[in-house]
C-alpha cells in the first residue's frame, strides 16, 4: 500500500502524472489537469488504470531523485542481477501530451516488466486496443493513446492489460511513449523520447536558473517554484490548486476534495513568490488570469475558477472508486465554488495592487475594476459569509473575512494618497476602511483571552489570523497580535505545527472526523514569528517543515502529526508557495547575489 508520500510528480505544464515507489503511474488526467483521469489506481485499484515499470518481483525501488533543478525523475532499481533505472517525465507538449519513460541499464544485465492499463473516465471505461503500424492503439469514445517503444520490443494482451518484457544491459536503453489525442483525429507527430529528455533538461534547468534567491535551503526553493511551475495551466497562466482530487484530509475520512481548479485565495502570495524569486513572466500571466477569470459582475465574483476561468465546477461523486486506501467517496467539480467569501475581493484588490507597486505591465481598466469591487464591499462587506475555509455548516461573520474587507479598502486609500490623479471617492473609501477596522477590534476580539477570534462572538480561533500583521491590518508588535499568536499556537498548535481550526467547534464545516495539521498555516505562523521579533523560533520551525516533504521535495496539504504521513491533494500549491514566501522572509537578507 502506497502513501501519500510515496508519489513524484511529472509533468507539462498543462496536466500531471503521479509515478510511486512502485514504478507505477497512478494518476494521470488528459489532456488538462481537470479532465478525466486515464490512470485512476490512486483513488481505486489497479483496474482503474495505471502503467508500471519494474523489475518483476520488485516492490518498491532502491532510491529515487529529480535530476537537478528539472522535473525529470529517476528511479533506480538494485537487483540481485543488476541495476537498473527508470527515467520519467512528459516533454513540453506541441500538439499532442506524451509520456516519455525510458529504462536504462546501470550494470549487470536485469528484467524488467511494463504493464500498461488504460482506463479512461477515472477508470471507468475500458478502451478496445489494436496494433497499427508498430503501435498498440487504445481507443474508447473521444479518448485514443499510443503506446510505442524505441527500440521496438515485444507486447502482448493479458488481463484486459498491455504487457512488455525484456532485458537490459549496462549502456543499454529501452524508451516508452503514450501518447494522448482526440479519437476523431489523426495520430500525432512521433516524438523522439531521447531528444524529449534533453530538451526537458534544458528548459527546466535554464528556467530554474533564473530564480534570484541565493539563500540557505535554496534547493527546496527551487524544488517548490518547479512545483508551481508544473501546477501551471501554460495555455492561460492559471495556477491549480493541486494535481488531484480527493486525497484525504484525514485517513479513511470524508473530507475528499477536488483541488484541480485556480483558487482566489491564494493570489497575493502567490504573486509575492514569484515576483519575488524573480519569475516576472509567470506572475504575469498569473495576474492575467486572475483579470479575464474575474470580469463581470462584482457581486458574481467567485472563490475559484477553472484553468481558462470557467465558472461552472459541478461537484459529483465517483461511487466506483473506493477511494485513496478507502477514504471515500471520490469527489470531481467542487460546490464550493457556491460560496460567498468576502476575503477574495481583499485578495483581487491586493494583487492588482501588488502587481502596480511590482511594476508589472499596465493592463486597461485594472483601477476601474479595483474601484468596483470596493464600492461592491461597501454593503456587501456586513453580510456574513462561508469564510476562506469554505465551511459548509452555514455563514457567520468571519473575521479574517472582514480584516481582509479592510486590505481592500487599505490598498485603495494608498493608492489614491500616492497618485491623486486616480479617480475614485477618497473620502468615502477612507470612512470605510476605518469602520471595518473599528468593527473589527470591537467585535472580533476577546480581551478577556487577548486574542481574535474566528468570528465574531465566537471563542474559537482560526489559523488565518495569523496573516494579521502581514496585511498590515496591525503592527507586528501590537498586544493584540502577540496574543492572537501565542493562542493560536497554544489551542490549535498539534505537535508544534498548526491546525486550521477546530473542526468539531460548534458544527462549523458540517462534516465528521478532523484534519491534519494544515502546512500553509504552519508556514504563516514561521512569517507572524519572524515579523514579531521571534526569528530563531521561526526558523525552527521552518527546518521543521523542510523535513516533513517527501524524499523528492514535495508537500502535501496537510500533515498527520500522529501517523507522521502527508494528507490531503497532492503535491498542493499553497504549501509551496508558504515554503518559497518565508524562506524569503527568513533568508532574503543573507542571499549572496
Amino acid at each position: 500500500m502506497l502513501h501519500i508520500e510515496d508519489y513524484a510528480l511529472i509533468g507539462d505544464e498543462q496536466t500531471a502524472a503521479l509515478v510511486g515507489t512502485d514504478g507505477s503511474i497512478d494518476w494521470l488526467c488528459l489532456p488538462r489537469f481537470d479532465s478525466a483521469a486515464c490512470f485512476a489506481r490512486l483513488l481505486g485499484d489497479e483496474n482503474n488504470g495505471h502503467w508500471r515499470i519494474a523489475p518483476p518481483g520488485q516492490e518498491r525501488c532502491t532510491r529515487r531523485a529529480y535530476r537537478e533543478d528539472s522535473l525529470v525523475l529517476d528511479t533506480v532499481w538494485e537487483t540481485p542481477d543488476g541495476t537498473v533505472q527508470v527515467t520519467d517525465l512528459m516533454p513540453q507538449r506541441h500538439t499532442a501530451p506524451d509520456v516519455v519513460r525510458i529504462v536504462q541499464g546501470i550494470s549487470g544485465e536485469v528484467t524488467v516488466r511494463s504493464t500498461l492499463r488504460l482506463r479512461f473516465d477515472y477508470g471507468s471505461v475500458v478502451p478496445w486496443v489494436r496494433k497499427a503500424d508498430g503501435h498498440r492503439v487504445a481507443v474508447a469514445g473521444p479518448d485514443s493513446a499510443w503506446l510505442r517503444s524505441v527500440p521496438e520490443v515485444r507486447t502482448w494482451g493479458e488481463d484486459l492489460g498491455t504487457h512488455s518484457e525484456f532485458t537490459v544491459k549496462e549502456g543499454e536503453r529501452v524508451a516508452f511513449v503514450l501518447t494522448w489525442h482526440p479519437s476523431h483525429e489523426p495520430r500525432p507527430a512521433l516524438v523522439d523520447p531521447y531528444a524529449s529528455l534533453r530538451h526537458s533538461l534544458k528548459d527546466w534547468q535554464a528556467w530554474a536558473s533564473r530564480c534570484r534567491y541565493r539563500g540557505p535551503h535554496r534547493d527546496m526553493v527551487v524544488r517548490s517554484l518547479i512545483t508551481l511551475k508544473a501546477l501551471t495551466y501554460r495555455p492561460t497562466g492559471g495556477i491549480v490548486a493541486a494535481a488531484t482530487t480527493s486525497l484525504p484530509e484525514e485517513p479513511g475520512g470524508v473530507r475528499n476534495w477536488d483541488y484541480r481548479f485556480c483558487w482566489l485565495r491564494d493570489s497575493t502570495l502567490t504573486l509575492s513568490a514569484l515576483l519575488a524569486a524573480g519569475y516576472v513572466e509567470e506572475a504575469e500571466a498569473w495576474r492575467n488570469w486572475l483579470l479575464r477569470a474575474v470580469a463581470g459582475d462584482p457581486a458574481d465574483l467567485q472563490i475559484m475558477y477553472g484553468l481558462a476561468g470557467e465558472r461552472r465546477l459541478p461537484e459529483f461523486e465517483l461511487p466506483w472508486l473506493s477511494g485513496f486506501n478507502g477514504a471515500s467517496p471520490v469527489r470531481v467539480g467542487n460546490d464550493a465554488v457556491k460560496q460567498l467569501q468576502l476575503d477574495v475581493y481583499g485578495e483581487v484588490v491586493d494583487s492588482l495592487a501588488l502587481a502596480r507597486r511590482a511594476g508589472l505591465s499596465a493592463q486597461p481598466d485594472v483601477w476601474a475594476l479595483q474601484s468596483v469591487l470596493l464600492n461592491f464591499l461597501r454593503t456587501a462587506w456586513r453580510q456574513p459569509d462561508e469564510g476562506l475555509w469554505e465551511v459548509r455548516g452555514g455563514r457567520r461573520h468571519f473575521v479574517h473575512s472582514k480584516v481582509m474587507v479592510w486590505v481592500a479598502a487599505d490598498r485603495l486609500v494608498r493608492a489614491m494618497e500616492k497618485f491623486p490623479e486616480l479617480d475614485g471617492d477618497l473620502e468615502e473609501w477612507r470612512a470605510l476602511r476605518d469602520e471595518v477596522h473599528r468593527e473589527v477590534c470591537e467585535k472580533g476580539y476577546d480581551p478577556e483571552r487577548n486574542t481574535f477570534t474566528q468570528s465574531y462572538g465566537s471563542r474559537e480561533l482560526d489559523a488565518a489570523l495569523l496573516l494579521i500583521p502581514r496585511v498590515g491590518f496591525l503592527p507586528p508588535d501590537d498586544p493584540r497580535v502577540l496574543g492572537t499568536i501565542d493562542a493560536i499556537r497554544t489551542e490549535l498548535g498539534q505537535d508544534g505545527l498548526v491546525r486550521r481550526y477546530t473542526p468539531d467547534a460548534a458544527d462549523l464545516d458540517g462534516l465528521p472526523g478532523q484534519e491534519g495539521a494544515f502546512l500553509a498555516c504552519a508556514f504563516w505562523l514561521v512569517d507572524a514569528l519572524h515579523m514579531t521579533g521571534r526569528t530563531e523560533e521561526a526558523r525552527e520551525l521552518f527546518e521543521r517543515l523542510l523535513g516533513l516533504a517527501n524524499d523528492v521535495g514535495l508537500l502535501a496539504e496537510e500533515y498527520d502529526t500522529v501517523n507522521g504521513r502527508l494528507l490531503g491533494n497532492f503535491p498542493q500549491a499553497f504549501s509551496h508557495i508558504g515554503l518559497v514566501n518565508s524562506a524569503l522572509a527568513l533568508f532574503g537578507d543573507e542571499e549572496a547575489g
